[in-house]
């Protein structure tokens, strides 16, 4: 025969205390004395007593879970920013609930706003301009942003893409590359401060850059546009890439070109993801701190929960990972340039 489960009368009763202050407990609306709260935890052990988190959620108007918007779940930068911004929430007694948008503009509004009902707050990545995404105000509820926010009073958080831009550059710099190509993904908001980066640091140095563009920040695009990057008139010796995912693509189709990686063609990418360690050879990257990115969202998201007023912009320092798609390229100062025969052209 199916027992009952107990109710909150039941832990009110077992605990000698009113229901009011059960549930001002179970709430976290009230502390009481350690005795009281003892005695309030040991009914609901023993009682097995589970609340009701919907029945909560209209008692208190608080839900406890985030809303966390990433542009594609398969791209291991995003992976990290979950796993960073979901530690947070677990200690701090939130469920994290996830939407894919699949880098999908047309479709990022209705998701968003569907999440948004859900939650207590958002953390958001999001390829719109912030012209474009006004209407997040009236979603009524605190947001949190990814990358520097001019226009909308939401406090945010990312990298600086310009000075990562312009180490990766430089390291090519130092290790002798003079020919060196951006292949960048054009629709994203972070794309021209990377290529900024990348530019500045040439004009320097007195040297030219050559920009071509993938159609998405996926491996797939990167092979794509490798073909035209070294077999056209201007092959480059080094490219430095949006993202690790492009730059693994790019240097699966350069080797099935019959390109020698690193000696005919050096590259570097962005984000650091998890793979670029096992790639061959492994990717020289420019770790952006994704997971930790994902912590101080989830941190300030927290915060202005908490009643704290943030609309201030947080920036981690990025990081050269050096390892072996980069190397040394001796003699080549006047920008001769080996071919996939290893001949200078």
């Amino acid at each position: 025969m199916k027992t009952n489960s107990p109710t909150i009368r039941d832990v009110a009763a077992a605990a000698g205390v009113s229901v009011a202050t059960v549930s001002k407990f179970m709430n976290g609306t009230q502390r009481f004395s350690a005795p009281v709260e003892a005695k309030l935890k040991a009914a609901i052990e023993q009682l097995g007593y589970r609340s009701n988190p919907l029945a909560r959620s209209m008692i208190t108007g608080k839900t406890r879970a985030i809303g966390l918007a990433v542009l594609d779940i398969r791209n291991p930068h995003f992976t990290n920013i979950v796993k960073g911004a979901n530690r947070i929430a677990l200690q701090q007694d939130y469920t994290l609930l996830l939407v894919d948008t699949e880098e999908n503009q047309a479709r990022e509004r209705q998701l968003i706003e569907a999440l948004s009902q859900r939650v207590d707050g958002l953390i958001v990545t999001s390829r719109m301009q912030e012209e474009s995404a006004q209407w997040m105000l009236e979603l009524n509820k605190p947001v949190v942003l990814f990358g520097r926010s001019r226009h909308l009073p939401f406090p945010s958080v990312g990298s600086d893409s310009y000075l990562a831009a312009y180490m990766a550059a430089r390291h090519l710099l130092n290790e002798g590359h003079r020919r060196i190509a951006y292949l960048g993904f054009g629709q994203s908001r972070w794309n021209a401060e990377r290529l900024r980066g990348v530019t500045t640091c040439l004009q320097e140095a007195g040297l030219p850059i050559e920009v071509h563009d993938a159609h998405a920040p996926s491996a797939q695009a990167g092979e794509r546009a490798c073909s035209a990057i070294m077999l056209g008139p201007n092959r480059p010796d080094a490219v430095v890439c949006y993202n690790d995912l492009i730059a693994l693509g790019f240097m699966k189709e350069a080797r099935a070109l019959g390109c020698r990686l690193p000696e005919d063609v050096s590259v570097v990418g962005f984000d650091n993801v998890p793979y670029g360690e096992y790639a061959s050879p492994a990717l020289t990257t420019m770790d952006l701190q994704s997971e930790r990115m994902g912590e101080l969202a989830m941190q300030k998201l927290l915060n202005v929960l908490d009643g704290n007023a943030d609309d201030g912009y947080a920036m981690l320092e990025p990081r050269l990972i050096v390892r072996e798609s980069t190397t040394r390229r001796e003699g080549n100062a006047a920008g001769s340039v080996p071919d996939a025969a290893g001949a200078a052209r």
